[in-house]
């Protein structure tokens, strides 16, 4: 069982950048891919960017690569998600969740725990 808080949303300008955390908790948060995903109202929730287990491997979706990094610190049981040069579109709850199952596809896990995610507005 992991259980994941996200934070670091907020209303930001754009071109600022942020970073969002996701914070695990459970003994066995290192052997989970990470994954993140955001959704819009009235639209599915997508993903944008995970990371494998033992971070050999990222995977984006093309839309968001060069802008969106991830990245995890399992010893302090913890996923990043790094956004520069934020843009209106990218506003959105981002949600992180987590699974046992990584391939080199969109998307490339299959969350089995999600986070409750965080609201991210980017405006003038």
């Amino acid at each position: 069982q992991v259980s994941l808080v996200e934070s670091g949303g907020g209303l930001v300008r754009p071109g600022d950048s942020l970073r969002l955390s996701c914070a695990g908790s459970g003994r066995f948060f290192s052997r989970y891919a990470l994954a993140w995903f955001r959704q819009v109202p009235g639209k599915e929730r997508a993903f944008v960017a995970g990371i494998k287990w033992d971070s050999t491997a990222t995977f984006y979706t093309d839309s968001v690569k060069g802008q969106f990094t991830i990245s995890r610190d399992d010893a302090k049981n913890t996923a990043y998600l790094q956004i520069d040069r934020l843009k209106a579109e990218d506003t959105a709850v981002y949600y992180c969740a987590a699974g046992n199952v990584w391939r080199n596809s969109d998307p490339p896990i299959d969350p089995m725990y999600w986070g409750q995610g965080t609201q991210v507005t980017v405006s003038s």
